[in-house]
């Protein structure tokens, strides 16, 4: 397994099939503790739920989607309805859309109230996403394992994700690489992630639902 650095870089960390970017520290400490507390309080946060062997659970991990509009993104079968824009997500959304030289219009939160907490592997590759698109993710709080691994040869990089940093996955990664936050018991303190991310037009949402329906005609 090969460990990332934690320097800005402009090249890509990934072997092959995909792009992930670090972008370094965006916010100093004592911005990203205001933030961080701005949005503890402010945010419309919620125990994640995912239907697992058909049945419905609830995670410890707590979750917020919101957006430039009533988007519905639907993982691990289960639908959310986007919340709108708060003041704090606007401003971490315009900076980041600076270093990502990408637009958003959405962002999922989620709150690790520890190290206990984490995210089993997945990749981001629901229909509702812009394909190939960019998904750029803010560390607030402690810092955590990300690490990737890919789906035909199990190769595996792994990164902390630091105070106040950015990493943005784009391209086609999420096709052939999962990730994950790994859990560990040595740490006490919260994180909030931040994951900016270009859901699909409506346009476009209308378009493959009416080719959908064309073909069973």
């Amino acid at each position: 397994m090969e460990l990332f650095s934690n320097q800005e870089t402009s090249q890509n960390l990934l072997p092959y099939d995909g792009e992930v970017f670090y972008h370094g520290i965006l916010l100093d400490t004592l911005e990203s503790e205001k933030f961080f507390t701005d949005l503890l309080q402010k945010i419309e946060w919620y125990h994640d739920k995912a239907i697992v062997n058909g049945q419905e659970i609830e995670t410890k991990r707590k979750v917020a989607w919101y957006g430039s509009r009533e988007f519905s993104y639907t993982y691990s079968g289960v639908t959310r309805i986007a919340t709108p824009w708060i003041e704090e997500l606007l401003a971490l959304k315009q900076l980041i859309e600076l270093y990502t030289d990408s637009m958003y219009n959405s962002c999922l939160l989620n709150l690790y109230h520890n190290g206990e907490e984490g995210m089993a592997w997945h990749s981001d590759g629901e229909t509702d996403l812009l394909e190939n698109g960019s998904i750029a993710c803010l560390s607030l709080g402690a810092t955590r394992k990300f690490v990737f691994k890919h789906k035909q040869t199990s190769e595996k990089r792994e990164f902390d994700l630091l105070n106040g940093s950015l990493i943005e996955m784009k391209g086609v990664t999420q096709k052939h690489w999962l990730h994950q936050i790994a859990t560990t018991k040595k740490i006490s303190t919260p994180r909030i992630s931040l994951t900016f991310r270009q859901m699909k037009p409506v346009f476009y949402t209308l378009i493959g639902t009416f080719h959908a329906l064309e073909a069973k005609t």
